[in-house]
């Protein structure tokens, strides 16, 4: 049992508070399956982390053009349509949100995401305008699970990580997370989070 009241919660964006599927830019070109075959021809999962931690679009359409000519064309699709991989919100998350604020809970969001257009979150996802601040990670030059961005995390937002809860999808972020010294909450649907909290003595 967790001792130290928890006083800040912190959100990862992508799949926590809004939906995000990378096939949907292609949905009108593609197969699911002509979609696969792009995404483990460039590593896509790897491609995209660049940008998350820092790397321009141009910087990436460059470095495709190396490896991977014929497919400069699907990425300049994608970049041009990325708002349509946005799905809305995730369901129950926008209410646990508003409940703590309510509370008085502090609550922030830490996420891997291009500075250039994480705009398009809170247009899909309104609830992440009424979050407190978010570290966003392509604006930092650094990206989770790099121990680096949930040490400055921690600096920027003066936080005790005794007395603060982190929940991501990412296993492997949540693992840093934990090194980091926060109580970190596997993110694997909205109930499952609310339950955790509760037991975090949180009111939602």
């Amino acid at each position: 049992m967790h001792t130290q009241k928890i006083s800040t919660v912190v959100f990862d964006l992508g799949k926590v508070l809004v939906e995000w599927d990378p096939y949907e830019p292609f949905a009108e070109r593609w197969t699911r399956e002509e979609f696969d075959d792009f995404h483990a021809e460039i590593d896509f999962p790897a491609f995209n982390h660049e940008q998350d931690a820092g790397r321009t679009f141009a910087e990436a359409r460059t470095a495709l053009a190396a490896t991977h000519p014929h497919r400069v064309e699907d990425f300049d699709h994608y970049v041009t349509n990325f708002a349509r991989s946005l799905g809305g919100p995730v369901e129950g998350t926008t209410e646990i949100v508003d409940e703590l604020r309510a509370a008085g809970v502090r609550v922030l969001g830490l996420t891997n995401w291009s500075a250039e257009n994480f705009h398009e979150a809170a247009r899909s996802a309104p609830v992440i305008d009424r979050l407190e601040d978010v570290l966003v990670s392509g604006a930092e030059g650094m990206a989770k699970p790099d121990p680096a961005i949930f040490a400055l995390l921690i600096e920027r937002f003066g936080l005790d990580p005794a007395r603060t809860a982190f929940t991501d999808d990412s296993p492997a972020n949540i693992a840093a997370a934990r090194d980091a010294g926060l109580v970190a909450l596997h993110f694997t649907g909205a109930e499952r989070l609310r339950a955790d909290l509760r037991t975090l003595g949180l009111p939602v």
